[in-house]
């Protein structure tokens, strides 16, 4: 069996993060990318990001209903009427303010729910993996985006799978800044990647995910394709 025949599966958002995750591994794995739709504002863009990456990387996509995930909670994710945090960009590292921010967008058990799921189809593929784009920043603010829940996940995984089908995360450890690098490095798409909260055509600019994506391109040196409308 040659390296390119090994399978994963990969929970791709279209955003940064998991675009250049599941390109690190393109490489060396067969992948079938999941996309979940569970009500956010952003899911049109995310679907379409998700689907023009799939295709960039000939990767195969599906896309998932869960709609009855955004439905619980008050996230401002998926409540219109609820308000979405936009920190200066001077708060970004003001882990007070992020921690409030995260409060207001946390979905309840999103990243446990995705995983599972994702699981379930690594099992019933044969796959070895399973790829995610947690990461150093945004696990200071979100405990479902830290190692320590990668390690207890994974330990679950053992006990729960029959061939021990194991998560695989790559930027983990980075910073924004070092994901936009590595992104750079191996041609990740991340040009039609898509971050923004909001769900419009263009990048707001101003919720907190733009503006960590504005400031991860211009810390690593990298000519930024996203359009902003601020």
């Amino acid at each position: 069996m040659s390296e390119k025949q090994k399978k994963a599966v990969s929970v791709l958002s279209g955003g940064l993060d998991s675009t250049v995750a599941t390109s690190f591994f393109n490489k060396d794995y067969e992948i079938h990318a999941l996309t979940f739709d569970y009500g956010q504002r952003s899911s049109k863009r995310e679907i379409e990001s998700s689907k023009d990456i799939c295709e960039k990387l000939g990767i195969k996509h599906t896309v998932m209903d869960l709609s009855w995930l955004g439905k619980l909670g008050r996230s401002a994710l998926t409540m219109h009427e609820e308000e979405v945090p936009q920190p200066a960009g001077d708060e970004l590292d003001n882990k007070e303010i992020c921690d409030e921010t995260a409060r207001k967008v946390w979905v309840p058990g999103r990243n446990v729910v995705f995983t599972a799921i994702a699981t379930a189809f690594a099992e019933a593929e044969d796959a070895e993996i399973i790829i995610v784009g947690w990461d150093k920043e945004e696990a200071v603010t979100f405990p479902d985006n830290s190692r320590e829940f990668l390690e207890a996940f994974n330990q679950t995984l053992k006990i729960g799978t029959l061939e021990g089908v194991q998560i695989q995360a790559p930027v983990i450890d980075m910073s924004k800044k070092e994901i936009v690098e590595l992104g750079e490095n191996i041609n990740a798409p991340m040009e039609i990647s898509y971050s923004c909260y909001m769900g419009e055509e263009e990048h707001c600019g101003t919720c907190e995910s733009c503006m960590r994506r504005k400031r991860a391109f211009e810390m690593a040196g990298v000519l930024d394709k996203t359009e902003y409308k601020n």
